[in-house]
C-alpha cells in the first residue's frame, strides 16, 4: 500500500485536485512499484482533508495518465509501464534490451505438421503439407508478456528440427537459410484471453488481448505466418501517420518490434 505523507497548501491558488493530484503523483515517482496499491478515496479524503468529489478528480486525472488502473473488484493501483507496440520485422529480444529489460523466451512447441485448412490457406499451400510450427511463451524482466506461434513452409528451412530451438527465428531464417524478411502484413484485432493464453499469460479468462496476425514475405514468397497475443494491459498501439506527398518533419524511432 502506498504510504501518504505532505498535505495541500490552503493559501494556494492552485485548485485542490490539482495539488493532490501533483502529491500522489510524486508519492508514486518516489517510493512506489508498478502494482502497488493506493489508498481508497475514504482514505485519502480523511487523510487530506477534502471532499470526495475532489480526490476522484486526482485519481481521475492519474488514471487518464496511465499513472494508476483501476481494476473492478479489487481497486486502483499503480499502473504498469505500457510498451508501445509498433510493428516492424525486427527482434523482440533487441527490442527489449533497448528498453532496458531482460528479455527470455520458453518454448511451448518446435515440430514439424501437417498444414490444417487455416494454416494451408494462410501459407497458400496444400492442405497437409509439411510446415514447422514454432510456438512460445515471451518474458521480460521474468513476467509473460505474449505468446507467439509461428508456421514456416518445411522446405524452406531444410534441417532447422535437427538443431535446438531458435532464440531468434528471424535471424535462423536469415543467417542459415538466406531468408530475410522483407515485408509483411499485419492484421490487428481485439480478443478475449482463452483458459489456456489467459494460464501462459498469467491474466484471468477473458481479460482483454491485442490479437496480431502476420504474413511476412521475401520477395513475393510467404515464408512466415504468425499469430501473436499480446497483454493489452501491456502493451498500447503506436502508429505513426503521415500525409501521402508531404515529407515528414522527424524521423520516427522504431519503439517496439515484434518479431520471432
Amino acid at each position: 500500500m502506498l504510504s501518504l505523507e505532505g498535505g495541500l497548501d490552503p493559501e494556494s491558488t492552485t485548485p485542490k485536485h490539482v495539488q493532490l493530484r501533483e502529491i500522489l503523483r510524486q508519492l508514486i515517482v518516489d517510493h512506489a512499484e508498478p502494482g502497488t496499491a493506493i489508498p481508497s478515496e475514504r482514505e485519502l479524503t480523511r487523510y487530506f482533508g477534502v471532499a470526495r468529489m475532489t480526490v476522484r478528480h486526482a485519481i481521475d486525472a492519474l488514471v487518464a495518465e496511465e499513472v494508476l488502473e483501476r481494476i473492478v473488484g479489487l481497486g486502483t493501483f499503480v499502473a504498469h509501464t505500457k510498451l508501445d507496440l509498433q510493428m516492424k520485422l525486427t527482434s523482440y529480444s533487441e527490442e527489449m534490451h533497448r528498453r532496458g529489460m531482460v528479455p527470455d523466451a520458453r518454448v511451448l512447441s518446435f515440430e514439424q505438421i501437417g498444414a490444417t485448412p487455416l494454416i494451408a490457406r494462410e501459407l497458400q499451400l496444400e492442405q497437409g503439407q509439411a510446415v514447422v510450427r514454432f510456438r512460445r511463451q515471451l518474458l521480460a524482466d521474468g513476467e509473460p508478456m505474449s505468446v507467439d506461434e509461428n508456421f514456416i513452409p518445411a522446405h524452406r528451412v531444410p534441417g532447422i528440427l535437427d538443431e535446438p530451438a531458435p532464440t531468434s527465428l528471424y535471424n535462423v531464417l536469415s543467417e542459415r537459410f538466406g531468408l530475410l524478411m522483407e515485408w509483411g502484413e499485419d492484421t490487428i484485432e481485439a480478443t478475449a484471453a482463452s483458459a489456456s493464453i489467459a494460464r501462459l499469460l498469467n491474466v484471468d479468462l477473458g481479460a482483454p488481448l491485442l490479437k496480431i496476425q502476420r504474413h511476412a514475405y521475401v520477395a513475393r514468397s510467404m515464408i512466415d505466418y504468425s499469430v501473436s497475443y499480446y497483454r493489452a494491459d501491456r502493451y498500447k498501439l503506436w502508429v505513426p501517420l503521415q500525409r501521402p506527398g508531404v515529407r515528414s518533419p522527424r524521423a520516427y524511432t522504431a519503439k517496439r518490434l515484434n518479431s520471432p
